[in-house]
């Protein structure tokens, strides 16, 4: 959203194509990344493919009316919300900056990308400042620069700490646990052997004679020789 408005903005503005050429591909790419989560996501029981489908082309007409509706609204309005894209910015990389915060590892995160995003913000506030002077485009791209800083940072603090213990999705090996240890830990573990006795043959039986009612007893009595 925040880069569709952007884009809408510059646009409109008449601003040079180099000023905010990347925020055309880059929306193209998250509307197809956003699409594609959605289609990936996890299906349960009650969530069919036939959901998915029908969430997909939800998103993608709410997608479109968004694009018309920021063709056509006025520059007042649309410079309204480019003011709200500096929060948008803020809390979509909240989450991420929490949770590398949290798990004092930054995962899956590529190094690339965020060198990439932040040579990218500091080009942009260049470009921005010699060829147009927009304080709310500066001010866009001034908090991008300050958030992938942050990342950034998270990556040099936390470099090679990416065994998250959280996570549920990965196997983690205790590199303390020696094999020696890891063997008891197996034979502990492992059931009790059940001790079966080898099978008795059968013996000849013998059946005293059955006792009188008299005596009160109903059953036949059995003894093994």
């Amino acid at each position: 959203m925040a880069y569709a408005i952007t884009l809408a903005y510059s646009f409109r503005h008449h601003f040079p194509f180099s000023t905010y050429g990347e925020n055309l591909f880059l929306t193209i790419q998250n509307v197809f990344i956003t699409h594609l989560i959605i289609f990936f996501a996890p299906t349960t029981f009650l969530t069919h493919r036939t959901g998915t489908f029908q969430k997909i082309v939800i998103v993608s007409i709410f997608m479109a009316v968004t694009g018309v509706a920021l063709g056509t609204i006025s520059l007042d309005t649309l410079a309204l919300l480019q003011i709200t894209t500096l929060p948008l910015s803020v809390f979509s990389k909240l989450p991420q900056i929490r949770q590398n915060f949290r798990s004092k590892s930054t995962g899956q995160l590529s190094a690339f990308a965020v060198v990439s995003q932040i040579a990218g913000c500091l080009a942009r506030l260049f470009t921005t400042a010699t060829e147009i002077g927009d304080s709310l485009v500066s001010a866009g791209f001034a908090v991008a620069l300050l958030l992938n800083l942050i990342l950034g940072a998270q990556l040099w603090l936390y470099w090679g700490e990416n065994d998250d213990p959280n996570d549920p999705y990965e196997l983690h090996i205790n590199p303390a646990l020696s094999t020696k240890s890891m063997a008891t830990w197996h034979s502990q573990s492992s059931p009790t052997p059940i001790y079966v006795p080898p099978s008795i043959p059968p013996q000849r039986m013998s059946t005293p004679p059955r006792t009188s009612l008299a005596s009160g007893s109903k059953k036949w009595a059995r003894k093994v020789d």
